[in-house]
């Protein structure tokens, strides 16, 4: 059975979802500018006083504020669908290493190890004729010592 949402959450959703997209648009933006331009041309009406400087720093601040969390929330979703999305390519490909999938879960240091690993492999790969014939360190390694083995080989004939 599947869990019931809780209703709030699911308002939240559909409002930071509609806030973002709204917010992303050309209009946004133009209203944004329009605003500073207004609050620019009344400056001279309020003599430049400290209460006109701060509408604008309290409105920047409190919209900022509000927006980090909008663009957070987005980021974290898209990164999510993104991850999805790459795991299922490299479940679904033959011969891809399933390592990849989830690795996004890993720590620092594990995913400097992986890091790592593929770099040996491009070494390897770039040793090799066609880059794309290998998927693997051991395959690489293998293909390589066994291809200058060959070539030494013909060269004693």
């Amino acid at each position: 059975m599947a869990r019931k949402r809780n209703i709030i959450s699911e308002l939240l959703e559909k409002f930071s979802h509609q806030a973002t997209r709204a917010t992303g648009t050309s209009l946004a933006f133009v209203i944004a500018l329009a605003v500073i331009v207004v609050w620019a041309l009344t400056g001279p009406i309020f003599g430049y006083s400290d209460t006109w400087q701060l509408v604008i720093n309290t409105g920047t601040t409190i919209i900022t504020f509000l927006m980090v969390f909008l663009i957070q929330r987005a980021q974290n979703k898209d990164a999510l669908a993104i991850h999805l999305k790459l795991n299922e390519i490299v479940a679904a490909l033959e011969g891809a290493s399933n390592r990849l999938i989830d690795v996004e879960d890993l720590s620092e240091p594990e995913i400097d190890a992986l890091r790592k690993y593929y770099k040996r492999l491009i070494e390897l790969a770039r040793e090799d004729d066609v880059l794309t014939t290998t998927h693997s360190i051991e395959e690489a390694a293998s293909r390589h010592g066994t291809k200058y083995k060959r070539k030494a080989a013909d060269k004693r004939k």
